[in-house]
C-alpha cells in the first residue's frame, strides 16, 4: 500500500466509482455515496470494460478514483476480474464488493483479490454509510507518511476497517427476516403481494410489507399495481434482478 498517496488525498473528497449493471441500483448507490460527507461519486459504470476504461482515463488525467463499489455479477464477466486487472495494471484503487454473492469461495477469492470490504445485498443506506465511514477512518489512520510506530497502530487501522459497530438495518428490521423476504421475492415469477410474500416467508402480511418497502427503498425491488375484477388495485412487488448480485 502506498502511504504517501493516501496522505496526499486526505484534504479532498474520496472519489468513488459505482460499478453496477442495474440502473436503479446504480442510481441508489450513487445517491448514497453523494450523501455521505467526505465522498464524491466520480461516475457510474455498468460493465467491467466501461469500469476499466473510466479508471484508466481518470488515472491518466491525474485524478485517480480512490474507491470502487463493485457489483460482482456483470454482463461481461465476474467483478473479481476487474480487481485482478487493476492490480496487474498498477492501480491503487480500493474496492468494496456490493453483492448478493454469498458463496464462501467467492468471499475468499475477493479477499485474495484485494477487496477491503464485502457488503451483502440487500442493505440499507445506513449500512453503506457505515462502510464508507469506516473506510474513511481507515484512510485517515494511514494518512501520514513514514513508518508505523508499532503493531498497535497497524492493528488499529485494520480494526477500524473490519469491526462492525452497530446494526446496519433500520430499527425493527432483522437480517434473517429480510433475507427470507428477499429470497421469496427473487424466486417469484413476476410480482407478488405482501400477503403472498409473508405466507412464503413465514411472517404476517404487515411485516412482509415493511420488508418489501425497505427493498424498494434500497433499489432492489419495485412496487406495481395489480388490477383485479373489482375494487382498488392491489399493491404488489417485484425484484429488479432475480438471482443476480
Amino acid at each position: 500500500m502506498n502511504l504517501p498517496r493516501y496522505g496526499s488525498m486526505v484534504s479532498g473528497p474520496i472519489e468513488v466509482l459505482v460499478v453496477e449493471d442495474d440502473p436503479v441500483a446504480a442510481d441508489a448507490h450513487t445517491r448514497y455515496v453523494s450523501r455521505t460527507p467526505g465522498f464524491r461519486a466520480a461516475g457510474t459504470a455498468h460493465t467491467l470494460a466501461a469500469a476499466l476504461r473510466f479508471l484508466e482515463r481518470t488515472r491518466a488525467a491525474g485524478a485517480p478514483v480512490d474507491l470502487v463499489l463493485l457489483d460482482l455479477h456483470l454482463p461481461d464477466g465476474h467483478g473479481l476480474r476487474l480487481c485482478r486487472a487493476l492490480r496487474a495494471a498498477g492501480h491503487e484503487t480500493d474496492i468494496i464488493a456490493v453483492t448478493s454473492a454469498r458463496e464462501l469461495a467467492t468471499v475468499r477469492q475477493a479477499v485474495s483479490a484485494g477487496v477491503v470490504q464485502y457488503l451483502l445485498k440487500p442493505f440499507s443506506a445506513a449500512a453503506l454509510h457505515e462502510r464508507l465511514d469506516r473506510y474513511a477512518r481507515y484512510r485517515e489512520s494511514l494518512a501520514r507518511s513514514g513508518e508505523a510506530t508499532g503493531q498497535d497502530e497497524v492493528d488499529q487501522a485494520f480494526a477500524v476497517l473490519r469491526t462492525a459497530e452497530r446494526s446496519t438495518l433500520p430499527k425493527g428490521l432483522s437480517a434473517p427476516t429480510l433475507e427470507a423476504v428477499a429470497a421469496v421475492l427473487r424466486a417469484a415469477d413476476g410480482s407478488i403481494s405482501a400477503a403472498t410474500a409473508g405466507a412464503a416467508a413465514g411472517v404476517s402480511r404487515i411485516t412482509a410489507r415493511r420488508y418489501l418497502e425497505h427493498l424498494v427503498d434500497v433499489g432492489l425491488a419495485a412496487r406495481e399495481p395489480r388490477y383485479g375484477q373489482v375494487g382498488r388495485p392491489e399493491l404488489c412487488y417485484r425484484a429488479h434482478r432475480p438471482e443476480r448480485g
